[in-house]
């Protein structure tokens, strides 16, 4: 059975207690348990087990679900993306992982601790203002560790989009993307052989970027967790869902926590002073960095865009969504083309 989203599965509290003791043993028992909201991918409920453990239980779509090529073997690959995070740059907060698994019934899993905090969505959408600067700080300076991580290629991990160059990666998603496109029938404001001219025409920019760091990629608030620190003010708790992880330019990290926002434009932003505070080089959001900028608005908008009837969306049953991501699509395209 479905939930929202045709990727996502409606599950009983009988199921959790069952993926639990699968995971940890019959004698560990589910104390309560309820769903988490906010995704529209996997499954996602979280338990509290009779030893006082919380853990998060995610369900990855049962096999043969129709998805996006970038998507295949998401649940394996945040359970890396998590391992890699814990090794290599500690001071990041991600859940430290606790099980990964499969089951005939049931398909994959991946079990994680609970980390504390809400996602800084969560608290917008209370309607009470809050002081969440240092909260995007901490992601800022977090974002900064990340990226001193480098991989072996461009691009995402595995047999999915990635290449030897970032041109050759990124251009490889992009053509990942269309072919979902064609797959599901999404109408794009742009056709390949205009996408394939616009990265053509910037790929010399796209040529600057000659190591591949570690990306997380999905940063919008709802993946950002934070709870007041000692001092009362919101702190950076956690860094969730890691399983879009790619390796490539820093600067495709600086799109998704600013969404439908131009981070040049804020250079006093938050975020993008605790990066500066953290990375070990100067952030330089010249007229180069500009254009990348621009071409990574543009693969999310394309993303964000093919991805909707995986999620069970069209143009007639959310209006408003494909409307505005038409518009920003469209701001962009226009943009690259005169540069």
């Amino acid at each position: 059975m479905t939930g929202v989203s045709p990727t996502q599965r409606l599950l009983t509290s009988a199921d959790v207690a069952y993926l639990v003791g699968a995971s940890f043993g019959p004698r560990t028992r589910v104390r309560d348990a309820g769903p988490l909201t906010g995704g529209g991918y996997a499954t996602v409920w979280w338990a509290l087990l009779d030893d006082d453990r919380r853990v998060v239980l995610k369900l990855a779509p049962p096999a043969g679900t129709p998805l996006l090529r970038y998507e295949r073997g998401l649940c394996a690959a945040e359970e890396r993306y998590f391992r890699l995070v814990a090794e290599r740059a500690p001071q990041v907060p991600v859940p430290p992982v606790l099980w990964h698994g499969a089951d005939p019934a049931y398909g994959e899993w991946l079990i994680t601790a609970m980390l504390p905090g809400r996602p800084l969505s969560d608290l917008a959408a209370d309607g009470v203002a809050v002081d969440d600067g240092p909260a995007r700080h901490d992601l800022g300076m977090a974002l900064a560790a990340l990226h001193r991580v480098t991989g072996e290629r461009f691009g995402y991990d595995g047999d999915r989009a990635g290449g030897p160059t970032w041109p050759a990666a990124f251009t490889a998603m992009l053509d990942a993307l269309l072919a979902d496109a064609a797959d599901w029938d999404v109408r794009l404001p742009v056709t390949a052989d205009r996408l394939h001219a616009l990265v053509g025409q910037h790929a010399d920019v796209l040529d600057e970027v000659r190591r591949p760091a570690l990306l997380h990629f999905d940063c919008w608030d709802g993946n950002v967790l934070a709870a007041p620190g000692r001092d009362g003010r919101l702190r950076l708790r956690g860094l969730v869902d890691g399983e879009r992880f790619l390796y490539g330019d820093p600067l495709l990290d600086l799109v998704s926590p600013l969404l439908f926002r131009r981070v040049e434009d804020e250079p006093e932003h938050p975020l993008l002073r605790g990066y500066q505070a953290a990375a070990p080089e100067p952030l330089v959001l010249d007229a180069s960095a500009r254009r990348r900028l621009s071409l990574y608005r543009l693969h999310l908008y394309l993303l964000m865009t093919v991805e909707m009837p995986s999620r069970g969306m069209t143009a007639r049953s959310h209006p408003a969504r494909h409307a505005r991501l038409a518009a920003l699509l469209d701001e962009e395209l226009a943009g690259l083309g005169t540069r």
